[in-house]
């Protein structure tokens, strides 16, 4: 399902929705990606202690997709609009030229926000995953690991992010 375009970007739309389902009901929870992305999705046994994994771990997810679509629309206008951002071209890459600068920082703009948005889209996969596995007991076992030290990089890329601002 993701292969098509309709599927992108309901995965990015499920990634994106992430953080405020981790604050819902379990049954909203299990309701949003069979309507959204048209996926089975179950629960058995949903204690406490797995519904505050899921709370964790889906909150986490929600927060560094929100941030990496933040990132792609960031490099999107900064690359696009480079001369009415930059503070001077001749030392930037591209350079010693605007034109050459702008043409540089574009095609970099163009590149880097669909691969960001591309991992949202993989994110709103493994979100998916992570609903069935931690609520549902269905799927594979490497979802959660996977789930967490995603969460954990996303963190130190944020940090290291706002760090250099």
């Amino acid at each position: 399902m993701s292969g098509t375009r309709g599927g992108i970007r309901r995965s990015v739309a499920f990634a994106l929705l992430a953080l405020p389902l981790a604050f819902a009901r379990v049954r909203t929870r299990l309701r949003v990606p069979r309507r959204l992305l048209r996926e089975p999705v179950t629960a058995h046994d949903v204690s406490l202690p797995r519904c505050l994994i899921h709370s964790v771990l889906s909150a986490g997810i929600g927060l560094l997709c929100w941030f990496l679509v933040l990132l792609s629309a960031l490099v999107l206008v900064r690359g696009l609009a480079y001369p009415l951002v930059s503070g001077g071209y001749e030392n930037a890459w591209g350079g010693p030229t605007l034109a050459g600068s702008w043409l540089v920082h574009a095609a970099l703009g163009l590149l880097i926000a669909p691969a960001l948005l591309g991992l949202v889209a993989w994110s709103g996969r493994l979100q998916l995953r992570l609903t069935r596995k931690v609520l549902g007991h269905v799927g594979p076992w490497w979802t959660v690991p996977v789930g967490v030290v995603f969460a954990a990089l996303g963190t130190v890329f944020f940090v290291a992010w706002t760090q250099q601002l």
